[in-house]
This record gives C-alpha cells, structure tokens and sequence, in this order.
C-alpha cells in the first residue's frame, strides 16, 4: 500500500503527523520525565540523557522535520537514467521504495519522528525498535504518528514500533530476513557490535563519528578556532562533533594555547608535543585517538606535515566527517582526495554533515560504510531501483 500511495497521501499523512505531535506534546513530555527521570536515578551520562530528553521546543522541531519531508520531492518513481538500445527497446530506471525498513536506536526519541518521516515519503514501512530506556517516550510519539496516518487515509501499521526491549528481542529483530529489507542501527559501539555478531538481514551501518578538525599551516588562524569550538562545544553528545584536533606544527606554538582558552571546560589529552605548548593538556593513549567521545573531551595530535595529518586521520578516523582549515587550495585538494571518509569539509565545521543541513530533511541516519549508501540517509539513499524496459515485440535472436 505504501509502495503505491501518491505524493498526495503520504504529504497529508506527513502534515497530520506533525500537528498530532504538537497537540499530543503535553502527553508526551509527560512519558519522556518518566524516562528521564529513570536514567538519572540509575546515574546515566548527562551526555546520554541529553539525548534523550525532549522539551517542547524538540518536540517542535519534530514536527518541523516531517513538514520539511512532505514539502521534499517524492523520489519514487523517479526516472534515474534512460537509454534506448539498437534493437529499439528502451530501458529505463526507476526509484522504487526498499519496502520495510526496520531501525533499531538507542535513547533517542526523535528519530521515531525522524525515521517514520523518511521511511512514509520515500514508500517504506517504518519498523522501529527503540531502546528500553527511552521506551514510553517512543510509545507516546508512536501513538500521535500512527494517528496521523489513519486521519490520513493510510494504514496506522505503516509504522510499527516494537515494545519488547529484551536483549534477545533485539537480536531476534535482527534476524527477521522474511520481513525486514533493510535494517539501519543508529547507536553506539556496543550495538553495531551486536548487528555485525548477530544481523542476517541486509543493514547499513551509522557508526561512529570520531571527527577531527586538521588546523594546516597555511590556516586563517581565528577562522579555524571558531571552527573548532563550534565543532566540539556547539553539541558534544552528537555524531558529528568533532573528537579530536591535529595541528600542523608550525602554527602550534599559536593556536594551541587559544584553542585551550577557547575550549573551556574541554577535557583536553594529547601527545608530548602539545603537552610541551600547553602543560594543561594530559597525555593521551592511542585508544583516545581512537575514540568517540560523545562528551567535552578531545585529543590532541601535533604532525610536521599534511601527509602526517592525512595519515593520522585515515588510521584513527571512523570515516564519517573530518575537516580541514587551510587557505592552501593545493593543500585543501589533497585532503579530500586521500582522506577516507564520507564527508570531508575545507573551512567549516563538522556539525554540517546532516541531513537537514543537506537539504535532505530529516535524516535516517548518517552511514559510514561505502555500499548503497554513504554519508546523510535521506530520502534517495531510502529507494531502490528497478529496470523498465519497454519494447514493441523484440524476441531475443
């Protein structure tokens, strides 16, 4: 059913949904302190239960994304590509939707809004699998989404969002070949563990952002710290802020001791070099290279040169979004060619590799792997395509 409703349905069901939502906020602020509450008690991060708290403004922003997905073009049936061959048959192909995308997340309730959204305009079913910790939020989002549905003439099964939160579930969920065409996690470590141990259903993997900011020499110095800050303190709990800072060491007897002023309250560790400029810094372990930190923590790397840069990041980066500030055109081209990763940005910040800032709408997720899809999930990466051949009585000889 989905597959084939028009642009029309799926925009008014999209318009419903997020109406729903901003009437039912109150319901569901509600659900999400009985969450919240339960993660404090139990001594959660606060980088944690930030991303799971909602306020009425977040709840806004929810609805605000699925209108930005009804007012995006439908890609089903989009003609991608046509030819027509020498014996006069003319091939064409077609975006179809993927069918049921299954998404399995952790303490997020906005991607329950996000992922019903994408999944709606582009043709799929939503099949969600939340985590324990955010589950009466995500019931009570659910419950407004599938209402919109119905008011809009589509089933309210169109999103179906599962209750059972047991580990065993979870992998369960995972193995659902006969159902789930695609299977998309959007968490941690700990769970794209669990999907490459246990998954047999084709899935894309949204991994880690471990996300530098390379400061070059040729760098406008005060361009570049502003990029920094914004990378790492405008939303440190998120994907796409940036963990860890490498500085070419002819300007880091300069930069460094701003960037140190300028990330206060920044948990700084670093190598002997950046230690020798700015004492403050700890030392660092090659496992903080490493890691996503999630939190207002960064390492620090100082190198002699743009391949010691490129090298750095291609062996520490998990391919999801490193940034260059450099005024070095030769420089700037050489990072994105040889730098592995599905964006790559020249003098801004690593905040921008999302869907919205894309213009993509709100974002299924952003993957770091290289097939089918690569980088923000929108509505594209969410379709398929079929061969339309079109003949008027050719046998094959």
């Amino acid at each position: 059913m989905l597959a084939t409703a028009s642009t029309t349905a799926k925009d008014a069901a999209l318009a419903a949904a997020a109406d729903l939502l901003v009437q039912h906020t109150p319901a569901i602020l509600e659900a999400n302190a009985t969450d919240v509450d339960r993660a404090e008690a139990s001594g959660t991060a606060a980088t944690v239960v930030d991303r799971l708290r909602l306020t009425a403004a977040r709840v806004e922003a929810m609805a605000d994304g699925l209108r930005q997905v009804a007012a995006l073009p439908d890609p089903v049936g989009e003609v991608v590509g046509g030819w027509t061959r020498p014996n006069g048959l003319l091939i064409e192909k077609v975006r179809v939707p993927l069918g049921v995308v299954a998404i399995i997340y952790e303490n997020r309730p906005n991607v329950t809004s996000d992922a019903f959204g994408l999944c709606l305009k582009s043709g799929n079913a939503a099949f969600l699998r939340g985590s324990g910790a955010a589950l009466a939020s995500n019931l009570a989002v659910a419950a407004a989404l599938r209402e919109g549905l119905e008011k809009a003439g589509l089933p309210a099964d169109a999103l179906v969002l599962v209750d059972d939160v047991r580990h065993q579930a979870a992998v369960e969920f995972m193995r659902l070949r006969e159902y789930i065409d695609c299977l998309i996690p959007r968490g941690g470590p700990s769970l794209i563990k669990a999907i490459l141990e246990n998954a047999t259903v084709p899935y894309v993997i949204d991994g880690d952002g471990n996300c530098h900011v390379y400061v070059d020499e040729s760098a406008d110095l005060d361009q570049a710290l502003d990029i920094l800050v914004n990378a790492k303190t405008q939303r440190p709990s998120v994907c796409n802020a940036a963990e860890s800072l490498v500085v070419h060491s002819s300007v880091a007897a300069q930069f460094l001791p701003r960037a140190a002023a300028a990330l206060s309250g920044v948990d700084l560790v670093g190598d002997e070099r950046s230690q020798q400029v700015v004492p403050s810094i700890a030392a660092a372990t090659d496992d903080d290279y490493g890691k996503e930190f999630l939190d207002l923590r960064m390492s620090v790397a100082v190198v002699d040169s743009l391949d010691q840069a490129i090298a750095h990041v291609n062996r520490y980066g998990t391919g999801h979004t490193e940034a260059i500030c450099t005024t070095d055109l030769a420089a700037a081209g050489r990072f994105t060619r040889e730098v592995d990763a599905a964006a790559v940005v020249v003098n801004a910040s690593t905040r921008f590799t999302d869907g919205e800032q894309f213009g993509f709408g709100a974002e299924i997720g952003i993957s770091t792997q290289k097939l089918h899809a690569r980088g923000p999930m929108g509505l594209r990466e969410l379709t398929t395509v079929k061969y339309v051949i079109h003949g008027d009585g050719q046998v094959r000889a």
